[in-house]
Order: structure tokens, then C-alpha cells, then sequence
């Protein structure tokens, strides 16, 4: 590949981890969980399947280390969101964390799964009409099989950051797995549904977008 190349694509791959960034802004909180819901499952998904397996994937990897090591990335923390319903981009209330020392980390490592099977399914031309939304229900479920163990770990162990508030005792339920499900799952289908639909709607178009950018042709090699 040219230098020419690389260098564009290395620039799409930035610029699809910051548009995770600003959605992770986008924030509702659900009073069940002490996690809200954002937009960044629609970047994730949308970045898949327009930059493929491998460049979706490292788009994400990017996203994971800028929050890790660079800004504050990730969605806002549970104690700004704690009163408030709703928040959007300003003012900047990104967290900045190890994604191992949070309960939602496993979630942010999915997000590099679920872009890394996007994509591959995008490749093998499930970005066609029909496969589209499967690609990313499958793409979606991704990010909850890593998450959701993670967040059982620290319901069972761990305390929220700020609230001096065990994560068991801050979510309802009967027992571990019931509160996973309840603080982790239950609350963001509906959400994931609309997210996972719109991600779809906008594919073609950003799609479009990336190839006139990367000069490529329809459905070359991504």
C-alpha cells in the first residue's frame, strides 16, 4: 500500500474512535443502573462496518487507549450522572480510567470485539440490505459477552467509585446474576435496539463517505 495510503487510513481510524468519543457524551440515566445509556454502541457498530475488521477493531483499540492514557474518553461516571437524566457533549464530563479497574471496562474491550466482527461479517457481504442488522445484533451481543461478566465481578466485589455505594447494594435484584442482567442487560435492550437500527440506516451513507475519502472502489478490500 502507498505511504499516501496508510496515512489516510491511519487518519480514518482516528477520526472513527473520536466520533466514539463525542457519542459516549451522549448520556441517559437509567435509575435501575449505575450505568447509563450512551451513544457509543452506535459508533462501534457503525465503525465495523464501515472500516472492516481489522481497521474497525484498531479504531476501537485507539478509543480504549485514549481513555486509558490520553483524556478523559469514556462515558461520564456514574457520580455526574447521579443527578441528572440526561446529558449531551457539554460540559465535557468524559471519565478517564484503566479499563480494568472499572466495572464497565469489560464492556470498552467489547467494543473492540464487536467492531472486529462487524466488520468481518461486512467483508464477507453482510453489509448487503438483509444482513445488515444481523451483522450487528451479532456485533452488539459481542460487546455484552464481555461486559457482562466483568460487571458480575465487580457487583459481587467491588464499591462505585465516588459514591462510597457497593455495586450489589446500588442494583436490585435477588442475587449476583440477577443483578447483572437487571444493571447490565435488561435495562439497554430497548436502546440497543434503536442504536443498532440507526447504525444500519447510516451504514451505506458513511460507507460512501470512507471510499470517496479512501478512493476506493464499492466494497473493496477494507
Amino acid at each position: 500500500m502507498p505511504r499516501s495510503g496508510i496515512l489516510t487510513d491511519v487518519a480514518v481510524i482516528i477520526a472513527f474512535a473520536l466520533v466514539t468519543v463525542f457519542f459516549a457524551q451522549i448520556a441517559i440515566r437509567i435509575p435501575t443502573t449505575t450505568v447509563p445509556i450512551t451513544g457509543q454502541t452506535f459508533a462501534v457498530l457503525l465503525t465495523g462496518g464501515v472500516l472492516g475488521s481489522k481497521r474497525g477493531a484498531s479504531s476501537m483499540l485507539v478509543y480504549m487507549l485514549l481513555g486509558m492514557f490520553i483524556f478523559p474518553a469514556f462515558a461520564p461516571p456514574a457520580s455526574f450522572m447521579s443527578d441528572r437524566t440526561f446529558h449531551f457533549l457539554f460540559p465535557w464530563a468524559g471519565d478517564q480510567y484503566f479499563v480494568w479497574d472499572a466495572a464497565n471496562g469489560g464492556f470498552i474491550l467489547g467494543f473492540i470485539l464487536a467492531s472486529y466482527l462487524v466488520g468481518l461479517l461486512a467483508e464477507r457481504g453482510w453489509d448487503r440490505r438483509s444482513g445488515i442488522p444481523l451483522a450487528m445484533l451479532t456485533g452488539n451481543a459481542a460487546i455484552y459477552l464481555l461486559g457482562l461478566p466483568i460487571l458480575a465481578l465487580y457487583i459481587a466485589y467491588g464499591t462505585i467509585p465516588g459514591l462510597e455505594l457497593t455495586y450489589y447494594d446500588a442494583i436490585s435484584g435477588s442475587n449476583v446474576l440477577d443483578k447483572t442482567l437487571k444493571g447490565g442487560l435488561y435495562p439497554f435492550i430497548g436502546g440497543d435496539a434503536i442504536k443498532l437500527l440507526l447504525a444500519a440506516l447510516a451504514l451505506p451513507g458513511a460507507w460512501e463517505l470512507v471510499r470517496r475519502i479512501r478512493k476506493q472502489e464499492p466494497h473493496e478490500d477494507r
